[in-house]
């Protein structure tokens, strides 16, 4: 790895801990405030919905600023609202904490996207904003379970002031080993506002949005299919999670290679396929706990290996707004997240228990891959050159 690029890692590891530990931490956090835990819950939505406002508005905010100043700001918001978040007295402190802290997660991502492709050598590109995202892999494969321990066994305020701490620690590695990148805007935000007008970065968002959900509408209920269909303990969760983000490690760097080596949008499509096909052998093998753990593997890398691909299209895509549309990227994985679950959990609602969710989840992946044809309709010559 590129030591230019650790910050960037560093900046995905702290994003990727706070957005997923809360998950662990929710029965810590409802019972320290004497409220249900889906009234604790509230807060992740709090975050996610920071994170869909704060990707296009904090890009456009900086539009003038050059990409390392941007990263530094973003990073400093990062990190005192986590910090307050540990200091939260009541829940609704910490719902208004979590929506300010989820601000710059979408944002520190686009451009970090944009800063990791100048950066690459050349055809490398997508591996170089892989590198970026392998600190969310580890964040789900390391701190977000050692996280969710301090949390239950101290307190759930020590999670968040490590998360702090992380902070601390990105700012100072992007002031010292981020190279000074000349800004590429020209900050004329209606001149940016142009280059959605076309079709094609709309039909990435789609993409985006409705083809990772496919992903969530299984990672938000794996826990009861563990142990309900394949008939795992209570306890022994957290290291099916381990499993998962391990795959997702592996996944992040599988698919920033495939990127590079069949051109973006051939990934997506091909990834997509392999997530409908996953989700597909999940639903019908669960009840086997061998091919479950396997099969939770496979998944884990899908969920991870389309984040580099569908990144570099969206970049490749928006030529002198760059930025501004990989922050719109992460927005609709944040989309995707919500979508997913909330689709995910209606046949389970319904009664149809929970390998259900996988059915939904197989035609949001096909979904997913049908606007990735319709790209190809739309740019035609251009699309064909980019497969």
């Amino acid at each position: 790895m590129k030591k230019s690029l650790l910050p960037l890692a560093l900046g995905g590891l702290g994003i990727g801990t706070t957005e997923f530990m809360m998950m662990g931490l929710l029965p810590d956090i409802a019972a320290d405030f004497n409220v249900t835990i889906p009234q604790a819950g509230h807060t992740i939505s709090a975050y996610a919905l920071g994170v869909v406002i704060g990707a296009p508005v904090l890009v456009v905010a900086t539009s003038r600023m050059a990409p390392k100043k941007i990263l530094f700001l973003l990073m400093c918001v990062f990190t005192v609202f986590n910090t307050l978040s540990a200091l939260a007295p009541d829940n609704t402190v910490l719902f208004f904490a979590r929506f300010l802290s989820g601000l710059p997660h979408g944002a520190f991502f686009g451009v970090g996207a944009v800063v990791a492709s100048r950066l690459a050598d050349d055809g490398k590109q997508a591996q170089a904003i892989s590198t970026m995202f392998a600190g969310l892999t580890v964040a789900n494969l390391m701190t977000v379970p050692l996280e969710t321990y301090i949390g239950h066994h101290y307190s759930w305020r020590y999670a968040f002031a490590t998360v702090g701490l992380i902070g601390l620690v990105t700012l100072a590695s992007v002031y010292w080993m981020l190279p000074n990148l000349p800004a590429s805007r020209s900050g004329d935000f209606r001149s940016e506002l142009r280059v959605f007008r076309r079709a094609e970065p709309w039909l990435i968002v789609l993409i985006t949005a409705v083809g990772t959900g496919g992903l969530f509408c299984w990672i938000s209920y794996i826990a009861p299919l563990m142990t309900e269909v394949s008939h795992f303990s209570p306890s022994a969760v957290p290291y099916v999670l381990i499993i998962a983000g391990l795959g997702m490690v592996v996944g992040n760097f599988i698919g920033g290679r495939l990127a590079d080596k069949l051109k973006p949008l051939t990934a997506c499509m091909v990834l997509l396929f392999a997530m409908a096909g996953t989700l597909a052998a999940i639903y019908f093998l669960s009840w086997q706990p061998v091919a479950s753990l396997i099969l939770t593997f496979i998944a884990g890398s899908c969920a991870l290996a389309i984040a580099s691909p569908v990144q570099l299209l969206m970049i490749q895509s928006t030529r002198g707004a760059e930025m501004l549309g990989a922050s719109l990227t992460q927005a609709a994985f944040n989309i995707g997240n919500a979508l997913g679950a909330f689709l995910g959990g209606l046949p389970i609602a319904a009664g149809y228990g929970y390998t259900s969710p996988e059915v939904i989840g197989i035609m949001m992946a096909l979904g997913g891959a049908v606007f990735s044809w319709m790209l190809v309709r739309v740019t035609g010559k251009k699309a064909t050159g980019a497969l």
